[in-house]
């Protein structure tokens, strides 16, 4: 399924199709225009900045990392968003606003969630690390979709009653997969979800297929499809499984079934997979 095949797809749907019902929680302004000053060959700095300083909350999270073991290298804390943005860089504070504003968008209160934005924000840091890996991934996209790879299940939660019985039975069989027992309840899965989502927010096209096909993982190397969204999907379930590994948790399905093909599609071996595990254990350790 190509970019354009997929935003046709979701565009269907949502005008005729089960995707009639879900809600999707407007995009906030402040994401849209931190985007926008993203987007520019040379990032509008100030602007980034006055966004930041926009809400007390997102300068103290700056602030806050900015001024954490793992920055604090001279010993002086940073005392204004301009500083803590000098000091953790402008791609780690970008990611640090979208992550902040995407968790106050939508907020998941619910048991079935308990750690949705802990692991959201670790999947991220685990793809942004993979693509400084890779020659032609850009960190920023892959951080994105590490963030917004699985938003689609809070967007079913609070628009699909039934959702939170779905996401246990679907948790506990083994017969078949989640996204399997999400379209057997609901005609729909969070794959689908959380690319309306991207498609609604007006966020990258890559961005958008990614997500829709980061469990459709038969697809990898599929010509009808491109490059950089095949290396987004791998990274993502790389990404996952040194998360797992990370937690002490036995890797899943979709790993067992295909990591194979994504190693081959990023060029990367088991040694290679191994280094890399020893490197971002410290950078999950401080998330």
């Amino acid at each position: 399924m190509s970019t354009a095949s997929i935003r046709q797809e979701i565009d269907k749907s949502r005008a005729s199709g089960v995707l009639k019902q879900i809600i999707i929680p407007p995009c906030p302004e402040q994401l849209a225009r931190l985007q926008q000053a993203m987007a520019h060959a040379e990032p509008d700095l100030n602007e980034i900045a006055r966004i930041a300083a926009s809400d007390v909350a997102m300068s103290a999270t700056l602030l806050r990392i900015a001024n954490s073991p793992l920055h604090l290298s001279d010993g002086l804390p940073c005392t204004t968003v301009g500083q803590a943005m000098t000091r953790i860089g402008l791609e780690e504070t970008a990611a640090v606003m979208t992550a902040f504003l995407l968790r106050n968008a939508i907020p998941v209160n619910s048991p079935h969630l308990a750690r949705f934005w802990e692991r959201s924000t670790k999947r991220a840091l685990a793809c942004a690390f993979i693509a400084r890996q890779l020659p032609g991934l850009s960190p920023d996209l892959a951080h994105t979709y590490g963030l917004f790879c699985h938003i689609g299940i809070p967007v079913l939660l609070q628009s699909l009653r039934g959702y939170g019985s779905t996401m246990v039975e679907a948790a506990a069989r083994i017969d078949r997969s989640f996204i399997a027992t999400e379209n057997a309840n609901h005609r729909t899965d969070h794959a689908v979800a959380g690319a309306l989502l991207a498609r609604a927010w007006n966020m990258a096209p890559e961005l958008m297929a990614g997500i829709r096909l980061h469990h459709d993982l038969q697809s990898l190397g599929h010509g009808g499809i491109e490059p950089e969204v095949h290396t987004l999907v791998a990274a993502g379930l790389v990404a996952e499984h040194l998360m797992r590994q990370h937690e002490g948790l036995s890797e899943d399905a979709d790993w067992s079934a295909h990591h194979a093909a994504a190693l081959d599609w990023l060029q990367i071996s088991l040694d290679d997979l191994e280094h890399w595990d020893d490197l971002l254990r410290p950078i999950l350790d401080a998330a």
